[in-house]
């Protein structure tokens, strides 16, 4: 896998993006990205913030399919001028808010400056009326990807302890460090096994880093884990059913996993 281009890669000439936009990403799909994404904004509601889904995953949008939702406008009706933000934005299941975008859009397929520019935009419009922004972005370093992850103070990584999840994971840390500065990412295990297995992908993951990254940069990159959510047929029975699991099945250990999690987000 090789880095987009530089320009493409973040915002240019604009002020540090505010720490409570944080994006939701991943290096592969299938690793549970947008089910974390929808179920920590539940968590997070039930800690009594305010919360915003964005669903920057432009031209392959599936969250609207996670919670089971019809919109009549989208990012992409905000960006043809068809329809005001205000109206894009909708309550969803759990307490939060959602803006999704539409699917199959081939032209949201690469960042032109254009698309860029109203992505940009929406997010600098929608960010001070939440606690906390969650970009759901898609999967991969795509010029896309990078460019909507720095839009976000913060990021949080999504990874799977099999080893194809963790290659990947490790190429998005590599190119987020390398042409976004990113020094802290913050990094969650889904669908472990075990007791301490996330500990010892944490671990696996920062000691490559350490080894063939930090070398390369001013000052090293550090991988905060927040959590971990252990494998359960609830996770998978409430993607079925097109329901958040902290709505279907709240007291599973999945659902405990979350709120752990958002505990941690929330808490100085």
């Amino acid at each position: 896998m090789t880095s987009a281009p530089a320009p493409s890669a973040s915002p240019a000439r604009r002020a540090a993006p505010p720490s409570h936009i944080m994006a939701v990403t991943s290096g592969k799909g299938g690793v549970g990205k947008t089910f974390v994404s929808a179920n920590l904004a539940a968590a997070l509601a039930r800690h009594g913030r305010k919360v915003l889904v964005l669903d920057a995953d432009l031209g392959l949008a599936n969250l609207d399919v996670v919670l089971n939702l019809f919109p009549k406008v989208t990012l992409h009706d905000v960006f043809t001028g068809k329809a005001s933000l205000p109206e894009a934005v909708l309550p969803a299941p759990g307490g939060f808010h959602v803006l999704l975008a539409g699917s199959g859009m081939v032209e949201y397929s690469r960042m032109t400056p254009e698309v860029r520019d109203k992505l940009q935009h929406v997010i600098d419009e929608v960010a001070p009326r939440f606690d906390h922004v969650l970009l759901d972005t898609g999967a991969g370093i795509s010029d896309v990807v990078l460019y909507t992850v720095g839009l976000a103070g913060q990021v949080l990584v999504v990874a799977t302890p099999e080893p194809t999840s963790l290659t990947d994971a490790y190429a998005t840390i590599k190119v987020l460090a390398t042409t976004q500065g990113r020094r802290q990412i913050r990094l969650l295990v889904n669908q472990v096994r075990g007791t301490g297995e996330a500990r010892a992908v944490r671990q696996q993951l920062q000691q490559v880093v350490d080894r063939y990254v930090n070398p390369t940069l001013d000052s090293p990159v550090r991988l905060e884990l927040v959590g971990e959510v252990p494998s359960d047929p609830a996770v998978r029975e409430s993607v079925l059913r097109r329901q958040l699991l902290l709505e279907m099945l709240p007291g599973t250990p999945p659902a405990l996993a979350l709120l752990q999690v958002a505990r941690r987000l929330v808490t100085p």
